[in-house]
């Protein structure tokens, strides 16, 4: 499935919506971004791995997910969905405390009564749709309408949490992974066989552990490109790296871009705003 939401923002956007119905549409592995995602599930119903922990949601349930944090959906066979996403950088958002609520950790939201949210989520990719002089600005501001109403809600968040033997794996993972972590340690730790603990965590991710272990290192690197002005060898040094040119090939192998020339872009935006 063609994310379009996704090319609008990697063509400059800073808000982009779009709805889609699927079924057996399972993503292949856990991916992160630099921008928020708000994912509605209009109908049907479908499960979230979030870092190390998973929730399963159902029809006029949504969640946030912040820049950089890892995540994938899934769902029964032949179960149908439909689901409507708006992404958003943090630019977007006109409110700091608003920015610093959102981004600590995904969210998930049920209400009694989701009518206002969802007519405003239809509101944001009607604007969209539009594509006037005025759209730009008018799915900011619907937008921010919209973040105010889900910031203010008493008891509508749930704990993203359902526990297994691979997401207490993925959970030391995300705790550990400046460390040098083997397959050999990991599966004795949790008592496991490698075969076993291989098998599952691929069927569980679609990632084998270095390579889950390596995005977790990179997203981290890339919070602390825009968060920090730490150096890139200091960087490539606290995510777990032993050497910078492994950095290097790791992160632009991930994220399609050498840390310098990331560093570079983020100064340059940094300067605009």
């Amino acid at each position: 499935m063609i994310d379009q939401a996704s090319m609008i923002m990697t063509n400059g956007k800073c808000i982009a919506a779009e709805r889609i119905l699927g079924v057996n549409d399972n993503m292949i592995k856990s991916h992160y971004h630099d921008y928020f995602e708000l994912y509605y599930l209009e109908s049907g119903q479908r499960y979230h791995m979030v870092q190390d922990r998973s929730c399963c949601m159902s029809t006029g349930e949504f969640i946030i997910f912040p820049p950089y944090k890892m995540h994938h959906s899934y769902g029964d066979n032949d179960v149908a969905f439909k689901r409507l996403v708006v992404y958003f950088k943090t630019e977007a958002i006109m409110i700091h405390e608003i920015t610093e609520k959102l981004k600590v950790s995904a969210r998930v939201y049920r209400l009694a009564d989701r009518s206002e949210i969802y007519s405003l989520l239809k509101e944001i990719l009607k604007e969209q749709e539009k594509n006037d002089i005025y759209s730009d600005e008018a799915m900011q501001m619907l937008l921010n309408h919209l973040l105010i109403k889900i910031v203010r809600l008493e008891g509508a968040e749930v704990e993203v949490d359902k526990q297994n033997r691979i997401t207490q794996i993925i959970h030391y993972l995300h705790k550990n992974y400046t460390e040098n972590i083997t397959l050999d340690m990991l599966a004795s730790q949790f008592y496991l066989s490698t075969y076993y603990l291989c098998r599952e965590f691929k069927h569980y991710t679609n990632s084998t552990i270095i390579q889950y272990i390596n995005h977790i290192r990179i997203s981290q690197a890339q919070l602390y490109l825009m968060e920090t002005d730490k150096s890139i060898t200091q960087i490539s040094s606290e995510v777990g790296f032993s050497n910078v040119t492994h950095f290097d090939r790791v992160f632009k192998t991930i994220t399609g871009i050498s840390p310098s020339a990331m560093k570079k872009q983020i100064a340059g935006k940094r300067k605009r705003f």
